[in-house]
């Protein structure tokens, strides 16, 4: 039996897991857990978020009025300091009998202090494939990156990967090899396609004409992104078609790196910032003509799942995981090695192309795949479930 006191073989509590992230707003991670939040048993599952920021974040409002917790845990980058805020916050805030910490190689850390601290369930979830980041690291960062890997192999009593990429970047090669590493897919939910939008008000609000031709991207503005490739294929595009405007949703450090280039590329009157907003799924299924996603690296690409979900052709780089491609007909892959102007004549020739699919049948499809956030869902109350058992037992 275990030791922890939160822990009884006659559960009545519902099970108490504590999530480690940098900040709830509008990314990928955050978006998946707030999909998580809503639709998980919260009968048999609370869920508290503890962050590494004090400033308020998108999703905040939401998570407190389900009746969840945001807790700060400042200075991951002093580990002492990090280290006493976050016993303190499993003192007053838990017991915990789950750490499921998303943060990607700092995860390591966490999950030593977890064990530490008596957690029996300690999960790290794997989001990224950083792996050509890390090879051109310098080698106090390559040390620090042997020392959090090593502590994920011994801390961790489950890994979660968004992909095979990912849960081999943070859990080895041989990941397969381990039964406590597996894949977890990311759902989304499908309802918000669903709704019928007034696409010409929608238009209106984002400053767009009626006739434009909309290529569009989502993602925070960090180089993973490749944002100033993606101004270069627009300004080939624009070249060829003069209706054309690139709208970018997301914010992020280098949003005014990006804004400075759009002003010295003379693309002012083509590009527009459009920041975080809660109605993605509604922009892409009635405005945005073209997804286009040159990432230098992902984990999966949560997005590319909701632009298929919206029946979109999705222009991607090759380094994405293909495990993205639910829907292959909507796929359009290339090398980011490949020069601009073979990007652009892609986007150009999508409006020319018989659609694919239709977008009801596309919907349908995700539907019945692995992302949708029902499967999601029920696959990690079933995690949860079987890990707290397990460790019950012992």
């Amino acid at each position: 039996m275990s030791s922890y006191p939160h822990i009884n073989q006659n559960v009545r509590h519902p099970i108490s897991i504590l999530h480690v992230v940098g900040g709830m707003n509008r990314g990928g991670i955050e978006t998946w857990l707030m999909h998580v939040l809503r639709h998980i048993d919260r009968d048999r599952f609370h869920m508290d978020f503890l962050v590494h920021t004090a400033e308020p974040c998108a999703y905040d409002e939401e998570v407190y009025a389900i009746g969840s917790k945001i807790i700060p845990c400042l200075n991951p980058s002093k580990p002492w300091l990090y280290a006493i805020n976050f016993k303190r916050i499993l003192r007053e805030y838990g017991p915990y009998n789950i750490v499921h910490s998303h943060v990607h190689h700092f995860s390591g850390y966490v999950l030593w202090l977890a064990k530490q601290a008596g957690i029996p369930v300690r999960i790290a979830h794997s989001h990224n494939d950083t792996s050509a980041v890390e090879a051109k690291a310098v080698w106090h960062r390559r040390l620090y990156l042997a020392l959090t890997k090593k502590w994920i192999a011994r801390y961790a009593t489950m890994g979660l990967g968004c992909s095979h990429k990912a849960a081999a970047n943070l859990f080895g090669s041989d990941w397969k090899s381990d039964p406590r590493w597996r894949v977890l897919y990311y759902g989304i939910n499908l309802n918000p396609f669903q709704k019928q939008v007034d696409s010409g008000s929608l238009r209106a609000e984002l400053g767009i004409p009626k006739d434009a031709f909309v290529i569009g991207h989502v993602g925070r503005f960090a180089e993973q992104k490749n944002h100033v490739f993606l101004l270069e294929i627009a300004a080939e595009v624009a070249k060829r078609e003069p209706k054309m405007r690139l709208l970018l949703l997301g914010e992020g450090s280098l949003r005014s790196d990006i804004e400075q280039k759009v002003l010295e590329m003379g693309l002012s009157d083509r590009v527009i910032f459009a920041g975080t907003r809660p109605d993605v799924p509604e922009i892409m299924g009635s405005i945005i003509d073209v997804f286009l996603f040159p990432s230098l690296y992902e984990g999966l690409g949560l997005v590319l799942i909701e632009a298929q979900a919206a029946g979109l052709p999705c222009i991607v780089s090759s380094v994405v995981p293909d495990e993205a491609d639910v829907l292959k007909s909507l796929m359009w892959r290339l090398s980011l090695s490949q020069p601009v102007s073979e990007w652009a004549e892609t986007v150009l020739a999508q409006p020319n192309l018989p659609s694919a699919i239709t977008k009801f049948d596309a919907l349908s499809l995700v539907e019945t795949s692995p992302f949708n956030i029902e499967t999601s869902v029920q696959q990690l109350e079933s995690i949860y479930q079987a890990q707290f058992t397990k460790e019950v037992a012992l």
